[in-house]
């Protein structure tokens, strides 16, 4: 599942001329807690105000929302998150940036994609991208073994399939945020050493 495939397609946008309570009546009247501002040319840059920015930043200081503009509170340029980008490495920019929303942008604006869109259309909860990639990981070292089988622990077909279980096992430790262990492979190598070997130099 991709960005793309849970973001909201329908985005409000508003202007960096426009006025802090402006913003507000668009926001109460569709219910939102972010917009979109719109870039001034193609080579422009676009940006987002949140309901945030409007507390932290107008509300708390006591300024008049009519007085102040979107271009003096907003982020700019924004997070944005390309539509193709699985649902998975969404949820990691926004951990790793701490932003709650960011808008789908391929060219041009293509929707908005938040925490919820992740938790209730993302699947993650139900489907966790680790058990997933458990299941590839099996899957893949079972292929590779069945590689060794068929043309030899040093053919070129072998190692190919060894270099696929080795990228799986590294994104299995970066999502756990953890060194990588011994690789299957390297187990595999305690078996057939001239698997390594053959690897070395690049059967």
């Amino acid at each position: 599942m991709k960005a793309k495939d849970i973001m909201t397609q329908d985005v409000a946008t508003i202007r960096g001329a426009d006025t802090v309570a402006k913003a507000i009546s668009i926001m109460e009247s569709r219910g939102l807690h972010a917009l979109i501002v719109e870039r001034r040319h193609d080579e422009d840059a676009y940006g987002i105000v949140t309901d945030a920015d409007i507390v932290y930043k107008v509300v708390a200081y006591g300024k008049d929302p009519n007085q102040v503009r979107i271009c003096e509170i907003m982020t700019k340029p924004c997070i944005v998150v390309n539509p193709d980008l699985g649902v998975e490495y969404v949820a990691r920019l926004f951990a790793n940036t701490g932003i709650h929303r960011a808008p789908v942008i391929k060219d041009q604006l293509l929707g908005i994609i938040s925490l919820s869109d992740l938790l209730v259309k993302g699947k993650l909860v139900e489907q966790p991208p680790a058990l997933q990639l458990s299941e590839r990981i099996k899957q893949a070292i079972a292929d590779a073994r069945s590689m060794g089988a068929k043309y030899g622990p040093a053919s070129k077909q072998c190692i190919v399939a060894w270099d696929t279980v080795e990228e799986l096992q590294a994104e299995a430790a970066h999502q756990r945020a953890e060194a990588l262990p011994k690789t299957a492979f390297d187990e595999y190598c305690e078996e057939f050493p001239e698997a390594a070997e053959a690897r070395m130099y690049e059967v």
